[in-house]
């Protein structure tokens, strides 16, 4: 069992809010300050989910992997499984039409491989992160090529080691007008809807033991937006499952927003199911909340950002169905969150862990959520 030590002010801090604000009602051993007062003993997430039969893990930022010590040991100590944020999207794998960079990726995959994780590979075929030459030379004639071309090496270089690929990521746009609700992305409109039935049988054949994943945002709550999304990608992963395409499960990105009054509710694990019934796992795969609308600050802010963990955590592990836990990032760092660029304020606390690896009351949150969760039985 993992005992931090006290170093920063802002850690303590963190620590004794954490357990004011749920302490209360956390069966030992999870939460329990030490006999000094200024240490935690703390069960971490990775194992807590593992009870359940579900895998949990960080998007790994290659930067800080590489030269921050604190930060590859909470990813060894909290992690089952890991994904790269950006270090196996286009523009970083195939910066030039006949010239691959596997330094990060590897570097991940070897990491994971040290600590016995589990790896996702992110992103095959997404309408951004791609390098200038794609969008420059790619043409219609040899756009399916490529696309073949490039996951046959990625995916080849990793057959057989990793856990799931998101071959397709963010299909579905209902505001471009288009037919189904497809986006109007570059592999769009240079292949038409096949790109994503080109994207599963080149992943397929390059690596046929990973679990192949469409992976989208705007699933989650209970609005008209994503009530018609969800609706949109159901409709897609029931047609390709039809056709035969090689899919096998769905990823919730699940980018979450604290302090906007939005709500979750029955439809989101009503969609989970039907999901299922089509034979598909479920993953959540970017997990974040965006504090960004809060205007309290302090401990009220770390409480309302533990609540949108608890309650959207709370709601899809009922469910049995889901398999996987990924937040998008290991500790904090202002950023935008979400799959949409935005010019607005930066999310200053999107995630469970505060700089240096103390868990916020947020982790507090999602640990009590993996107790409370129904053993996962497939």
């Amino acid at each position: 069992m993992f005992i931090p030590q006290p170093t920063l002010d802002r850690r303590n801090f963190l620590l004794h809010a954490g357990a004011g604000l749920l302490g209360s009602t956390l069966p030992s051993p999870l939460l329990a300050l030490g006999g000094d007062e200024h240490t935690l003993n703390w069960t971490p997430l990775g194992h807590l989910a593992k009870e359940k039969n579900i895998a949990f893990g960080f998007a790994l930022n290659y930067s800080l992997l590489s030269t921050n010590a604190d930060y590859d040991a909470l990813v060894a100590r909290e992690c089952t499984i890991v994904t790269p944020e950006n270090a196996m999207k286009w523009e970083a794998v195939h910066p030039e039409p006949d010239r691959y960079s596997f330094t990060q990726a590897d570097a991940i995959v070897a990491f994971a491989g040290q600590h016995s994780m589990k790896v996702r590979g992110h992103a095959f075929c997404w309408h951004r992160a791609l390098p200038p030459w794609v969008t420059r030379d790619v043409t219609k004639g040899s756009a399916e090529a490529v696309l073949r071309q490039h996951i046959a090496t990625v995916a080849g270089r990793y057959k057989g080691r990793l856990h799931s690929w998101d071959v397709v990521n963010e299909a579905i746009q209902l505001k471009d007008g288009l037919p189904d609700g497809w986006r109007n992305s570059f592999w769009y409109g240079l292949l038409g809807p096949v790109y994503v039935d080109i994207a599963f049988d080149a992943a397929k054949q390059a690596d046929p033991s990973a679990i192949l994943t469409y992976n989208d945002f705007g699933l989650e709550y209970e609005n008209q937006s994503d009530t018609a999304k969800r609706k949109a990608v159901l409709t897609m992963l029931r047609d390709l499952k039809r056709r035969g395409v090689p899919i096998h499960a769905l990823g919730l990105q699940s980018h979450l927003r604290a302090g906007t009054g939005e709500s979750f509710g029955a439809d989101l694990p009503k969609f989970i199911a039907e999901v299922r019934d089509l034979g598909l796992e479920v993953f959540v795969t970017e997990l974040d909340v965006d504090d960004s609308h809060l205007t309290v600050e302090g401990g009220a802010r770390d409480e309302a950002i533990a609540d949108v963990y608890k309650r959207y955590l709370d709601l899809v592990l009922a469910t049995a169905s889901v398999s996987v836990v990924i937040t998008w990032g290991a500790w904090d760092i202002a950023k935008v969150t979400g799959a949409v660029a935005t010019t607005g304020p930066n999310a200053e606390r999107p995630l469970l862990f505060a700089p240096g690896g103390s868990p916020k009351p947020d982790a507090i949150s999602a640990a009590r959520s993996f107790q409370r969760a129904p053993l996962r039985l497939n």
